[in-house]
């Protein structure tokens, strides 16, 4: 299994959406990088799911459960979505200040690379954000 961060601006499509909706394509990346990183995903893939803009925080876990395909909010053949549902509510917020503030994520991609839209998250970033979120 592999982990990843993937970004929303709450006004746009947030995890009470999500959570709503129960399941949604992740659409919208114009990125080569974050593009490469949805066609890595597999099922059964994690993902922290982070509010970007004013909120800057990892507010949930989402499920991949359909591997990319054709974005369908574009006929350019270049950019993909996959499917995702919500698995699990963060009890806390995990705040981008709270990263940057934790040593053991120095390394992790959300500090080096803040503005990319999709990325891979190591196994022990991943719990640490989880542990992090139980206070």
């Amino acid at each position: 299994m592999n982990y990843w961060l993937i970004k929303t601006e709450p006004g746009t499509y947030s995890w009470e959406d999500l959570k709503k909706d129960k399941r949604t394509f992740w659409d919208g990346v114009r990125n080569y990088t974050a593009r490469n990183n949805l066609k890595a995903m597999k099922k059964g893939d994690l993902a922290l799911y982070y509010h970007s803009v004013n909120e800057k925080a990892v507010v949930g876990v989402a499920k991949i459960v359909k591997e990319h395909y054709q974005d369908p909010t574009t006929d350019d053949d270049r950019w993909v979505a996959v499917d995702v549902v919500p698995e699990k509510e963060l009890k806390k917020p995990v705040t981008l200040a709270d990263v940057k503030a934790d040593g053991r994520l120095e390394n992790m991609i959300l500090v080096r690379q803040s503005r990319l839209s999709v990325q891979p998250v190591k196994v022990e970033e991943f719990d640490i954000i989880l542990g992090l979120s139980e206070g």
